[in-house]
């Protein structure tokens, strides 16, 4: 079997007691690993801001997707509380999300329930994932679970991924690949499945799949085959999403928020931080730049320090020439007696610090309570000298 191949489910999992290693097929990276890498995919082209997966299980998914900057609300849906609850802390910001705040608001929540009930705070979610999921429903739930997800929740985009019965007897079984499935479709009956649902609830529909099969098996096509339903009009309309009526079915059994520079107290940290570094970058510069002018005077050829006055740090970003000629234009910094002054318009035009602040008064507004600013607020205030310029001989 090529490597290129992808591990199967429990099959190849280690669940079947003595099975032949030679006539297992093994998968290259594993077969789950290629459908989250699936659904990464789309979310790295599409940029949903909101985010569902039903049948979350350990919630893996879910953890794969918090990292991404576009995505603001990621819901998990499961009928196991037991495991959402214990799975749940491992979605809880790190130290590092702290240090380093996302751009943008992300809230995570778990529900305890069914992908067949209706939960009105599902609606108007910009991609819902049910990663194989349909093959666990009985034939009630089944038939409810398209006027549920496509009619109710009315997503943008649905991703639906399913075993293909057609691989099956490429496998040393001849049952189905997990003793929980009621069903598993060949991909004439999940197509024609898709086609209908999607012709009922104005969605269109196209089809591809993960796990490709060995040489000579190319006819039974992928082990996991997957669809993907577009809403006709795009994004889910206001409107459908102003039609809430609180109907909540849904158990929350784990929410957390994670730290964003929308948030007041994280931007004042981050921003701090980056202006004193700022400040302390172009206050050494200055020093250096002062003691070159003496050794000048005193006949002594000063040393090349590797730092010109182009405002390029000598340690970090590189600029693009439209960012350096920014700089160029702003205020430059100056030294009145020992104190020496950063103009905040110089500091917004660093990249990073523009990024963060766009506007000298929120600047100011933001840092006011933690830095010292001259009598007029339009620049930062430092001692010129500190102990550590004596050390290393500024």
């Amino acid at each position: 079997m090529e490597d290129k191949n992808i591990q199967c489910n429990s099959v190849v999992d280690g669940n079947f007691e003595e099975v032949s290693r030679e006539k297992v097929i093994q998968f290259k990276p594993p077969l789950y690993k290629q459908r989250y890498q699936f659904v990464k995919n789309l979310v790295d082209q599409h940029e949903p801001k909101k985010v569902a997966d039903l049948g979350c299980g350990d919630t893996s998914l879910i953890r794969l997707l918090k990292v991404y900057p576009c995505i603001e609300l990621l819901v998990g849906v499961d009928i196991d509380e037991d495991k959402l609850r214990w799975r749940g802390d491992k979605l809880s910001p790190f130290m590092g999300d702290f240090l380093k705040p996302r751009d943008l608001d992300l809230t995570i929540t778990l529900y305890h329930g069914s992908a067949v009930e209706r939960d009105s705070r599902l609606l108007g979610f910009d991609l819902i994932t049910c990663i194989e999921l349909i093959e666990h429903l009985d034939s009630g739930d089944l038939a409810r679970f398209p006027e549920v997800v496509f009619g109710y929740l009315s997503p943008a985009m649905v991703v639906i991924s399913t075993p293909n019965s057609e691989f099956n007897p490429l496998f040393p079984i001849v049952t189905l690949r997990d003793s929980d499935h009621k069903f598993e479709w060949n991909r004439m009956e999940f197509q024609t499945w898709s086609l209908y649902v999607a012709k009922c609830y104005n969605y269109s529909v196209e089809f591809t799949g993960v796990g490709e099969p060995p040489a000579g098996a190319e006819s039974v096509g992928f082990c996991t085959q997957i669809g993907i339903f577009r809403k006709n009009g795009g994004r889910a309309t206001e409107s459908c999403v102003s039609e809430q009526h609180h109907h909540h079915v849904y158990k929350a059994v784990f929410t957390t928020s994670y730290p964003s520079l929308k948030q007041e107290r994280f931007l004042r940290l981050v921003l701090v931080n980056e202006v004193s570094q700022q400040v302390e970058s172009l206050r050494v510069r200055y020093l250096r730049r002062l003691k070159e002018q003496e050794d000048r005077e005193s006949g002594n050829e000063p040393k090349d320090t590797g730092c010109s006055d182009t405002h390029i740090p000598c340690f970090g970003p590189v600029f693009t020439e439209d960012e350096k000629a920014r700089i160029e234009k702003s205020p430059k910094p100056f030294c009145v007696g020992d104190k020496f002054f950063v103009p905040l318009q110089r500091l917004l035009a660093y990249p990073k610090l523009n990024r963060l602040c766009a506007e000298e008064e929120m600047m100011r507004s933001v840092i006011a309570d933690s830095v010292d600013l001259s009598v007029d607020g339009s620049a930062v205030v430092v001692d010129l000298h500190y102990y550590s310029d004596y050390v290393f001989d500024f």
